[in-house]
């Protein structure tokens, strides 16, 4: 998901807002005046919130979960993947040892359609083994990418091909299965199956991949930690899919403000019936989609509710982003 003229659009928007409360602070009681015209304890992390919402959306190097295009070899799909060893920026400013799948956290997308058939092929070029599990994906045994369960690991310097048909349909993933740390470094991304039968999927304006991680880059969403994180932006009246794939080690309950999020898939399965929520926890492991209908113009915060994972008196931080609906 790319930003490119938001930036001037969520700044005005917060200047506005800013401006508005200044006024609000001006017009206040005596005892507010008085207390504005003295240092206070809360001033400094008051400042601090107002920067990191200012900043917001942030420029930093790189981008991750960008889509990943196949080549078709004698009708199979064909996706290149390199494991490599990186420099990131999770944060302006913040840089961070990570693995990376084609160069990026999380690794590119990778979307194909029920029953294709998929071929990968892993190029190791870490100093350490590796091996990929497509994680929800009915898979041969010999392709379930778990060393010395499944397959031998993949040594430094080493390739390794897996294929199958793409089944069931949905919001699955695909990670390192090699130790808790590759994952937590950046070998992760999503994999997502079309179904071939398009016609219960619901119509969307916007179809977009959150992922979810946590440990040693921080509370990230897509790679980025706020106010790095990327804003939805949409027009009033549009339609979105979020597809939220928790790859961290913790639970994230992740809340919308102003407008609902409908249920409409767990873990890549349809629901029988849709419903409705304004937080959806989120555990490791687990992939929710939900539909958005963008009812409610403005600016709307989404974060982790787990507070310690989106605030602290340094101001906003983590695993914080925001849907902009615009009229």
């Amino acid at each position: 998901m790319k930003v490119h003229r938001t930036g001037s659009l969520i700044a005005l928007a917060v200047g506005v807002a800013l401006t508005g409360v200044a006024a609000g602070r001006l017009s206040g009681s005596a005892p507010a005046r008085a207390a504005a015209s003295a240092p206070a304890a809360w001033e400094e992390t008051d400042r601090a919130h107002e920067a990191s919402v200012r900043a917001f959306p942030a420029k930093t190097a790189g981008q991750g979960a960008e889509p990943l295009r196949p080549r078709v070899v004698g009708g199979v799909k064909v996706f290149e993947i390199t494991a490599t060893e990186i420099e990131w920026e999770v944060a302006p400013g913040v840089r961070r040892r990570a693995m990376a799948y084609n160069g990026q956290v999380p690794g590119p997308t990778i979307r194909v359609t029920e029953g294709d058939r998929v071929r990968v092929v892993l190029t190791n070029r870490l100093r350490e083994p590796t091996t990929i599990h497509f994680h929800g994906v009915v898979l041969p045994n010999a392709m379930d990418g778990v060393p010395y369960v499944t397959q031998p690991s993949v040594k430094p310097g080493e390739r390794f091909t897996y294929e199958f048909a793409a089944r069931p349909a949905g919001s699955h993933m695909y990670h390192s299965h090699f130790g808790s740390e590759q994952v937590s470094l950046g070998l992760l991304g999503a994999f997502v199956v079309e179904p071939r039968d398009a016609a219960r999927e619901p119509k969307v304006d916007l179809d977009v991949v959150m992922i979810l991680n946590d440990g040693l880059h921080g509370y990230t969403i897509n790679g980025k930690g706020f106010p790095a994180t990327h804003p939805i932006v949409v027009r009033q009246g549009q339609r979105i899919r979020m597809r939220w794939m928790n790859e961290g080690q913790l639970i994230h309950p992740m809340h919308l403000h102003g407008m609902p999020m409908t249920v409409i898939a767990r873990d890549g399965y349809p629901q029988p019936q849709p419903w409705k929520a304004d937080t959806i926890n989120v555990a490791p492991g687990e992939r929710w989609d939900v539909i958005v209908e963008a009812t409610e113009p403005g600016t709307w915060a989404l974060h982790c509710h787990i507070l310690s994972h989106a605030e602290s008196k340094h101001g906003m931080h983590g695993m914080v982003t925001a849907v902009i609906v615009q009229k």
